[in-house]
Parts: structure tokens; C-alpha cells; sequence
């Protein structure tokens, strides 16, 4: 598994001064996404509807409004 590309614009271009240590969005070479986000899950764990669940190897990870926004016209339809 590889990164392919960047989704959306990198962290300079939504105000980051060093580039470094902000949200991201990655399409894998296997056609799935990784994100770099804030770990969640202790905070929002108990927050999760009855219909949702994760297993132990999960983590609960926060996105930016401004990434997964600025990120919307690269994610593919299908």
C-alpha cells in the first residue's frame, strides 16, 4: 500500500505558516483514504450513535471543516 495523491490542497495553502503537523487526506494505492487528524476516541467514543462501533486497531480521528471541504472536489464519485 503506497500513497497516490494528496486530497485537496496541502496545509500551506488553508493557513498553515510551517506546513508541518495539520489534517490531511491521502488516496492509497489500494483505492482507500488515510487521514492524518487529531485522535478523538477517548473524547467521542461515548458520542457514537447505537448503529456505530470500532473495533480495537480504531481510532476516532477529527478533520478539520476547512480540509474535508477544500478536499471535496478531488474525492471521486465512485
Amino acid at each position: 500500500m503506497k500513497i497516490v495523491r494528496r486530497i485537496g490542497v496541502p496545509p500551506s495553502a488553508r493557513g498553515s505558516t510551517s506546513g508541518a503537523n495539520c489534517p490531511d487526506l491521502f488516496e492509497l494505492s489500494d483505492g482507500n483514504f488515510a487521514v492524518i487528524g487529531t485522535e478523538a476516541t477517548e473524547a467521542l467514543e461515548s458520542e457514537l450513535p447505537a448503529d456505530a462501533s470500532r473495533a480495537d486497531y480504531e481510532r476516532i480521528v477529527v478533520v478539520s471543516r476547512e480540509t474535508l471541504i477544500r478536499a471535496k472536489a478531488d474525492i471521486p464519485d465512485a
